[in-house]
């Protein structure tokens, strides 16, 4: 009974989920502009979206800011989840973890209005930036994603440990190249996926970039929440499908390469042992 119930529950709980992503994949091939009426099969809107030059302009800025606000959280938050991992207590670890902490529980609308104060006042002294556009965004996607590539960082190797580096240290390797040997190979599944959702954090974004993007650097979610104020048109439901059917053809691909791998490894395991 119990189980009846919790698989009831399930049930429901991913057709909450899923049912409004698959209405809005069924009307993206809508004929008519009313997305509450169907009027027919037509891929009018998936040709619509190939020529919305302004879409297509926000998509592309948007995946050149999430590349770079990526890479640069990346690099920073390593380090920082290697420090955290590995340099033990020192002075000021509770101030540096809070610091770093801070990006996952503040509301994005305060991170958003202290870094647009903080874009004002820099200009103001400095000169830079001048005025908001991409760039800004970029250093405001970095310093929020900065804390999760950190806690990825920092939780694989915590969960490594540091015995494969003190072994390959008291073989007489240096420091630099045990760590570039033994634990950058350790930590490269957290930095793939560090990246990853640091790139997603920043496609996703709306408030942030709203409060640092300037009129000439509004990225796709700006421009998607804009067009959605007048309501949903079938145009925003062939963007959203088109979204919805990359990201599944990844993940099945990313199933199907895993799937590979461990088929390969098992296939030679069995190999060795016959």
């Amino acid at each position: 009974m119990i189980r009846r119930a919790l698989i009831g529950w399930l049930v429901a709980c991913y057709a909450f989920l899923y049912i409004p992503i698959a209405y809005l994949v069924t009307f993206s091939f809508n004929g008519s502009r009313l997305v509450t009426m169907w009027s027919g099969f037509s891929t009018r809107w998936y040709i619509t979206l190939l020529h919305d030059q302004t879409l297509i302009d926000a998509a592309l800025l948007s995946l050149r800011i999430a590349t770079a606000s990526a890479t640069i959280a990346c690099v920073i938050g390593t380090a920082a989840g290697y420090a955290l991992a590995r340099f033990g207590p020192f002075r000021g670890r509770l101030l540096f973890e809070a610091a770093l902490g801070a990006p996952l529980v503040l509301p994005d609308i305060v991170i958003g209005l202290s870094l647009l104060l903080l874009c004002v006042v820099l200009e103001q002294l400095t000169g830079w930036p001048r005025g908001r556009g991409a760039w800004t965004v970029t250093l405001a996607h970095a310093s929020i994603s900065v804390a999760y590539v950190a806690i990825v960082i920092r939780a694989a190797l915590t969960d490594a440990g540091d015995g494969l580096e003190q072994a390959a240290m008291d073989l007489y390797a240096p420091p630099w190249q045990a760590f570039a040997l033994v634990t950058v190979p350790l930590m490269a599944p957290a930095l793939v996926s560090g990246w990853l959702l640091a790139f997603t954090l920043s496609m996703d974004d709306v408030v942030v970039a709203s409060f640092t993007s300037g009129p000439v650097s509004s990225t796709m979610p700006i421009v998607v929440f804009s067009m959605t104020k007048l309501g949903a048109t079938p145009e925003i439901y062939a963007l959203a499908t088109v979204i919805v059917t990359v990201v599944t053809v990844c993940l099945l691909g990313i199933g199907a390469l895993r799937r590979f791998g461990w088929t390969s490894q098992a296939g030679r395991a069995g190999e060795g042992g016959g």
